[in-house]
C-alpha cells in the first residue's frame, strides 16, 4: 500500500459522508418534506450530486488511481478495483448532465405524487419524458466510454459486470416455463375453498406496532434505523441510520406488513455490510440484484414459510382481535417494489 492509495481512501471517505447526506435528504423528501419545498430540494440534491461527481472526477483522481498500489491485502485490492470502476463511470459524464438528471428525477417524483392521487398521467408525462431523455443521454455517454451498448452501460451501473447476454437466457426460460406453471397453480387453487377476506378495520397504530415487532424479530436494530410512512415503500437513509417505509390501509393489514418485511430484507443487508469498510466502495452494496435477492428472500421465502406463519399467526390474532379459526389469507396486493401477493395462506395449506 502506497501514499496514492492512502490518499484515495481519504477521498472516498469524504464521498461516503456526502452519500449519507444525500441519502438523508432523499428520505426526508419522500417522507416529511413540506410540498412547497420541492423545487428547492430538487436544486439541493442536484448540486450535491454535482459535487460528488466533481470530487470523483477531479484531475488528481486519475493520477492517484494510475499510481495507487493496494499491496497484497485482498480487501484493499478489491477496493481499488471498485474505485477505478466508479471513476470510469463518472468521467464518462459531464457534470451538467449529472446535475440535470438529479434535478429532473427529484422534480418528477413530486409531480408523480399528485398525478397518482388524481389519476392524471398526462400531467406527469412531460416530467417522465425529461427523465427518460436524460437517462438515454447518460446511457449513450457511458456506452461510448465503456465500449458497451447503452443498455449494458446502464446495467453495469446497477449491477456491475452483468450484461444483457446474461439476462436474456433467464427470461427465455421463464417465458417457456411460467405459462404451464401458472396454469397448474390455478387448477390447484380452483379445487380449494375460496379464501375469505379479513374483516377490518385494522387501526394504523396497531399495524405500525406490529411492523416494529416483526422488524426487531428479524434482527433490525432500532437504534440504527426507523420505520416511517411514504407513498411507496422503500429503504434508504445512511450508514448506521437505515430508514425504511411502508404504507397503511385500515381495511387490510397484510399489504403494510409484507411491505415492512420486504424492506426489512433490504435493511438487514445494509446493516450487515462490513463495518471496517463502510466508508469505502468495497464496503457498499454489491448491486441491485444482490440487494433485491435479500429483500425477496426475506419476504417471499422466510416470511411465507410454515415456521414463520405458525409463529406470527397468534401475534396477528392478538394484535387485531381475530377469532381463532379465521383464515389469515386476505386479498392479494403488491405493496413493495417487487413484492407479489401478500396472503400468508393464499389458498389452503398446500
Amino acid at each position: 500500500m502506497n501514499k496514492a492509495y492512502q490518499s484515495l481512501e481519504r477521498h472516498f471517505a469524504r464521498l461516503s459522508s456526502l452519500n449519507d447526506a444525500i441519502g438523508i435528504l432523499g428520505w426526508d423528501k419522500e417522507v416529511i418534506m413540506p410540498h412547497g419545498a420541492a423545487e428547492r430540494r430538487a436544486e439541493n440534491l442536484a448540486m450535491l450530486e454535482g459535487l460528488r461527481h466533481e470530487i470523483l472526477t477531479a484531475p488528481d483522481m486519475a493520477d492517484l488511481l494510475a499510481t495507487a498500489d493496494a499491496g497484497d491485502d485482498v480487501w484493499r485490492r478489491a477496493n481499488l478495483a471498485e474505485m477505478r470502476r466508479l471513476h470510469t463511470h463518472a468521467t464518462a459524464l459531464p457534470g451538467d448532465l449529472v446535475e440535470a438528471s438529479a434535478q429532473a428525477t427529484a422534480r418528477s417524483e413530486m409531480v408523480w405524487r399528485e398525478a397518482r392521487q388524481n389519476n392524471d398521467f398526462k400531467t406527469f408525462l412531460p416530467y417522465q419524458q425529461e427523465v427518460l431523455n436524460l437517462t438515454q443521454q447518460i446511457a449513450r455517454a457511458k456506452g461510448e466510454a465503456l465500449g458497451l451498448s447503452p443498455y449494458d452501460a446502464l446495467l453495469d451501473s446497477f449491477d456491475p459486470g452483468t450484461r444483457q447476454t446474461d439476462i436474456d437466457p433467464i427470461f427465455s426460460r421463464l417465458s417457456a416455463d411460467l405459462p404451464d406453471l401458472i396454469a397448474t397453480v390455478l387448477d390447484k387453487q380452483r379445487s380449494l375453498p375460496p379464501a375469505l377476506p379479513l374483516q377490518g378495520p385494522f387501526p394504523v397504530p396497531r399495524q405500525e406496532a406490529l411492523g416494529r415487532k416483526l422488524m426487531q424479530q428479524l434482527g433490525f436494530d432500532m437504534t440504527r434505523g426507523r420505520l416511517d410512512v411514504s407513498l411507496h415503500p422503500f429503504c434508504g437513509g445512511a450508514t448506521h441510520d437505515v430508514r425504511l417505509t411502508t404504507r397503511y390501509e385500515e381495511a387490510d393489514f397484510l399489504p403494510a406488513m409484507m411491505g415492512v418485511l420486504h424492506e426489512t430484507g433490504h435493511a438487514l443487508y445494509d446493516m450487515g455490510l462490513p463495518e471496517k469498510w463502510l466508508s469505502q466502495p468495497v464496503g457498499q452494496a454489491g448491486g441491485m440484484t444482490l440487494h433485491e435477492s435479500q429483500s425477496l428472500t426475506m419476504e417471499m421465502q422466510v416470511c411465507r414459510s410454515r415456521a414463520f406463519v405458525d409463529w406470527v399467526a397468534p401475534l396477528l390474532r392478538a394484535e387485531f382481535n381475530i377469532p381463532e379459526g379465521t383464515p389469515l389469507g386476505g386479498r392479494q396486493s403488491a405493496p413493495s417494489g417487487n413484492a407479489c401477493g401478500t396472503g400468508l395462506y393464499p389458498r389452503g395449506r398446500g
